[in-house]
């Protein structure tokens, strides 16, 4: 049985410790539901509408964290660095509830403090980072597994990097074994594709620049 897997996303705030298989592209940001035609979306001035001015407490909130909980640490690790180029961060072991944290994220090795404790802080004040959970022990039980969102019951979806040349991209991943949801030209949406790290977690790889035409597109 699948276990939860996307544990949390997470803001900062300053100062944050004071204050508390091929698939088609067009399916892929949309769950199965029962009768198409009965369903629409927001207009853009429904949306607009919807969304609330930020208050002024939040001007130096970011976007710090997603977790996800992985299963073999040393692959998990291996992927991110070596085939993506993120870099390791930041360790956090917690040995009475045996789980570690390993914080990843694209950060030149030169800026990583070598002071463990300035090293933790400046890692929660790092935009975007990837933050990998470990539950020691699952690594060795052949039985477990973690549910990646893409299945039912469906919620978590991906997440995206964005890179020069998807095409290029891509082919050194393929060099690498690396599993493909789908390849830049496959399904309707051309130019974009989706990974699946070693956990099964879905990973969009774009570039900016044919994500203008992808999103004018009529896709009726």
């Amino acid at each position: 049985m699948p276990r939860a897997s996307i544990g949390h996303i997470h803001h900062s705030v300053t100062p944050f410790l004071p204050r508390c298989l091929a698939v088609d592209s067009s399916r892929i940001h949309r769950p199965l539901l029962r009768n198409m035609s009965e369903v629409k979306g927001l207009t853009d001035e429904e949306a607009r509408s919807a969304c609330g001015e930020p208050d002024p407490s939040t001007e130096k909130f970011i976007f710090q964290q997603t977790m996800f909980r992985i299963k073999d640490p040393r692959k998990s690790l291996d992927f991110y660095t070596r085939v993506l180029g993120m870099r390791l961060l930041k360790k956090l072991d917690f040995p009475s509830m045996q789980f570690s944290l390993y914080f990843m994220g694209f950060e030149k090795a030169e800026d990583i403090p070598s002071d463990p404790a300035e090293c933790t802080q400046w890692t929660f004040q790092q935009k975007a980072t990837l933050e990998l959970t470990h539950n020691w022990g699952t690594e060795n039980d052949p039985e477990q597994s973690y549910h990646n969102g893409n299945k039912a019951p469906q919620g978590f979806g991906h997440i995206g990097l964005a890179v020069p040349d998807v095409y290029a991209a891509c082919e050194r991943f393929e060099k690498l074994g690396v599993t493909f949801v789908k390849k830049p030209d496959g399904g309707k949406m051309k130019g974009l594709a989706f990974i699946q790290d070693p956990d099964g977690y879905w990973i969009e790889i774009l570039n900016p620049t044919p994500m203008v035409t992808i999103a004018a597109t009529d896709w009726s």
